[in-house]
């Protein structure tokens, strides 16, 4: 497993209520596009997200249509699974690494 996927693990299981784009996720993680949607299109081929394309009018709200991308319950399970084996994973907060997991029982 590589760190850009435990990354984004990581991140996306600690708000797990949250649907999170693409952007969002590389600026928390630190990641650049040549990172972030490869390892993003590995985990959603694999059944460990799904992700969705915001149904917005582009010109009205003067941006892009963002795709959202939220953990399955295979991705859930994964994530605990890997986060519990490297428990001192840091992950990008800001532009500092700390360790933002759950504990599971």
């Amino acid at each position: 497993m590589s760190l850009t996927i435990l990354r984004l693990l990581a991140l996306m299981y600690a708000e797990l209520d949250k649907a999170h784009y693409g952007l969002e996720l590389g600026r928390a993680a630190d990641l650049s596009n040549g990172a972030l949607y490869p390892a993003l299109d590995r985990l959603e081929r694999a059944g460990y997200l799904t992700s969705e394309l915001e149904d917005i009018d582009e010109k009205a709200e003067g941006r892009r249509k963002r795709r959202y991308y939220k953990l399955t319950a295979t991705g859930i399970a994964l994530a605990e699974q890997e986060l519990r084996a490297a428990p001192a994973m840091p992950v990008a907060s800001a532009h500092s690494l700390t360790f933002t997991g759950r504990t599971t029982a």
